[in-house]
């Protein structure tokens, strides 16, 4: 079945022959199209979708989802160049991607899991404009229900198996969607013994201190090196565009340092981009870059901006799986 345009559907199973029945279509009915078709799910559902497919399944790159879904940020950014890398043919010609992506949902905490909801919302606005398809599994039997309900937000369209699918009728425009996860975000951290007040002539005070107390938390090397480059890049910001002076709040639980950098605000604030940092920068632009790196380096981000001071916190997890 060819369609034009981007392609987000959610297929919410309740029994390995429910996920067949979607999966298996698109990815035979992807192949017989001569597009991509990429797999990222967990092992078992890699197992039955293999078998699925039989003598076709080598002509699908399949990729267990623990060891795709680390972090929204960073996901998204590895499915853009994906993309980017496989939508032509030998020819140069406009070639599509099939996506079946399955996230990582147990484990997660409710902030964790509110900003993966986030993410599958982004993924409309991030590949619209493109000619890709994903469609999104999610396991009724396991999954609680506030995330299976989650899927009818966030995708457009509902698989129904076989090829077929329905609009959503709950589905939720990104940018409305994203201001509720907003409204569900702690408030600004109150001050502490660890608060590193910043401005124009303290950032290398700032990162000395950052890498110090990521240091003595026993934080890998580069896991510091990421979190003083992220941290660095947001204050700057503050610097430029918050008032010229701030403060940097450093706290830490069993999993994250949480850096929080907050600023005094300026009464002539440059406008909020829509989606700051979430969506992938037009890489021949010259500005734009700087958020997007940012959630590259750290796991967790959020942020408010605001003309009496601008509040951005960054997560990173004390250690990464190997």
């Amino acid at each position: 079945m060819t369609r034009p345009g981007f392609v987000h559907q959610a297929l919410c199973y309740g029994s390995d022959e429910d996920f067949l029945d979607g999966a298996a279509p698109f990815a035979l009915d992807g192949l017989h199209a001569d597009d991509t078709v990429l797999a990222v799910l967990a092992p078992r559902n890699i197992g039955l979708l293999g078998r699925a497919l039989g003598r076709r399944s080598g002509e699908v790159e399949f990729v267990r989802a623990d060891d795709w879904y680390g972090c929204p940020s960073r996901t998204l950014g590895r499915y853009h160049t994906y993309c980017a890398e496989h939508d032509a043919d030998g020819a140069g010609r406009p070639s599509r991607v099939r996506i079946i992506g399955e996230p990582v949902w147990p484990g997660r905490t409710e902030f964790e899991t509110r900003e993966w909801m986030r993410y599958e919302s982004l993924l409309n606005v991030a590949f619209a404009g493109t000619g890709h398809w994903i469609l999104c599994p999610y396991d009724t039997r396991v999954l609680p229900a506030a995330v299976v309900r989650s899927a009818t937000r966030t995708h457009p369209e509902l698989a129904l198996g076989a090829g077929a699918a329905t609009a959503s009728d709950q589905y939720a425009d990104p940018a409305d969607f994203s201001a509720e996860c907003d409204a569900a975000e702690p408030g600004e951290l109150p001050a502490g013994r660890d608060d590193i007040p910043f401005g124009r002539d303290r950032s290398a005070h700032v990162r000395h201190a950052l890498r110090s107390y990521a240091r003595g938390l026993g934080v890998p090397e580069q896991r510091t090196h990421d979190m003083v480059a992220a941290v660095h890049e947001v204050m700057v910001n503050s610097v430029r565009h918050g008032g010229g002076r701030g403060v940097l709040r450093l706290r830490n639980d069993f999993e994250y340092v949480i850096c929080e950098v907050s600023d005094i605000g300026t009464a002539r604030p440059a406008p909020a981009p829509p989606f700051p940092g979430h969506l992938p920068p037009d890489r021949r632009a010259e500005r734009g870059h700087g958020m997007w790196v940012v959630r590259q380096l750290s796991d967790l981000l959020t942020e408010t901006f605001d003309p009496a001071g601008s509040v951005v916190r960054l997560y990173f997890k004390r250690a990464l799986p190997v």
